[in-house]
């Protein structure tokens, strides 16, 4: 669920088998490239190559949770990014070109652009187009790849389970041989006596072993609960630990990847990276999507203290991510009830609506702009410390572009 722009970027070089989706502290897609050409109605301001359709649809999710109706033209430009077959690609340059067997459609951004979509209303058609197109790809396993024709993975499983759920399609009903994606997700669930037992793996290695993988938990996590990018706060979990079952169903899969998930940042309050090649740092991205996933699974005193520990930490990386940084960010504080009008003395929602064309407040009851205006001169000073720790802040979002996403 990180910025998966990432991952698509991983994948046009070949080595998208070897990276787990959303690993927030990778960097090239979502750097600053003054050379790009931003669309119209297209929060952020780098190269949307890779990120365009992610980014956006997350952006247009965060405002939607905060009460603000999106701007036309941002809403707009998404729709316009579909193909006619329902699907959509990360980014279409040429959007009046008609998709073809170049059009590198793939299942985690036609799944966020459905979640986003469908939380603006009023776009049926395009939301029943991309669901049809996404029972279409879907594998004998019951789940599906971040490609059409490529193995499942957690992460786009998950993906599309969030996009089903929104689109008010019940995921245990799409199938393909018998299987829906509730059947593939405990493949990837380690069991509890093995290690990083509770976690799920993103796909098995060339060896057929499942190595733990925080990203993947938290999406396989969401997945299982049957909820998106914008879930809420849930019940208590069924146990605390993990719980060793032969057979374990969607339940019990969530409830040991929430208790993996709350182990790992017990310590730190967050996530390190584990994208291959990359320094050891914190990682931004899938902290923001464990504090959600963890809220989801009702364990809010482990998903606060990772918020925490964000509000105090993340605010230069949104600073150099950009649009689906904040966004995450904004989501994590929706799941756990926290303001994010002020994060640390900054304001999320002015940052965010300020990268794009200005969204308007759908009724009395959304986010508050008292805040939000008091923030105005933080989020130049964030700009500012932002271009000078560019080298050193890991850019963790595109994945989750599931894959590794992403300004």
């Amino acid at each position: 669920m990180n910025v998966r722009r990432s991952a698509a970027a991983l994948a046009a070089v070949g080595v998208l088998a070897a990276a787990a989706p959303a690993t927030a502290a990778d960097q090239s897609p979502s750097a600053p490239s003054p050379k790009a050409t931003v669309p119209h109605g297209l929060y952020g301001k780098s190269d949307p190559a890779y990120d365009g359709v992610w980014r956006q649809s997350l952006t247009l999710l965060a405002q939607r949770t905060l009460g603000y109706r999106p701007a036309p033209a941002a809403v707009d430009w998404l729709g316009g990014q579909q193909c006619a077959n329902g699907s959509f690609a990360a980014f279409r340059a040429d959007a009046a070109k008609p998709c073809d067997d170049k059009t590198k459609a793939d299942t985690n951004s036609t799944a966020a652009a459905v979640e986003a979509l469908a939380a603006t209303g009023g776009h049926g058609g395009a939301v029943g187009k991309a669901v049809d197109w996404l029972k279409s790809v879907q594998n004998e396993d019951g789940g599906w790849g971040y490609y059409p024709g490529g193995s499942s993975d957690t992460n786009s499983t998950a993906v599309v389970i969030g996009a089903l759920t929104a689109a008010g399609t019940d995921p245990a009903g799409v199938r393909k041989s018998g299987k829906s994606p509730y059947d593939a997700l405990p493949a990837w669930s380690i069991p509890c006596d093995q290690d990083g037992g509770g976690a799920l793996a993103y796909q098995p290695d060339k060896k057929g072993k499942l190595l733990a993988n925080a990203d993947a938990t938290a999406a396989g996590l969401l997945g299982a609960l049957g909820k998106g990018f914008a879930a809420e706060a849930g019940k208590p979990p069924a146990q605390d630990a993990c719980a060793e079952a032969d057979h374990p169903t969607r339940e019990q899969v969530a409830d040991n990847a929430g208790a993996y998930l709350a182990t790992a940042v017990a310590k730190s309050g967050h996530l390190q990276s584990t994208l291959p090649g990359a320094k050891d740092q914190p990682d931004y991205g899938n902290t923001a999507d464990a504090v959600v996933a963890l809220a989801a699974d009702g364990r809010t005193e482990p998903a606060k203290k990772a918020y925490a520990w964000l509000e105090k930490h993340a605010g230069p990386w949104a600073v150099q991510s950009g649009p689906a940084a904040y966004a995450q960010l904004i989501l994590a504080a929706h799941a756990i009830g926290e303001q994010p009008g002020d994060f640390n003395g900054t304001s999320l929602v002015s940052s965010l609506n300020a990268l794009g064309p200005a969204p308007y407040m759908d009724s009395a009851t959304g986010h508050s702009d008292s805040t939000e205006k008091s923030d105005d001169s933080d989020t130049g000073v964030w700009w500012i410390v932002g271009v000078g720790l560019v080298a050193g802040i890991g850019i963790g979002f595109l994945l989750s572009g599931r894959k590794k996403r992403r300004s």
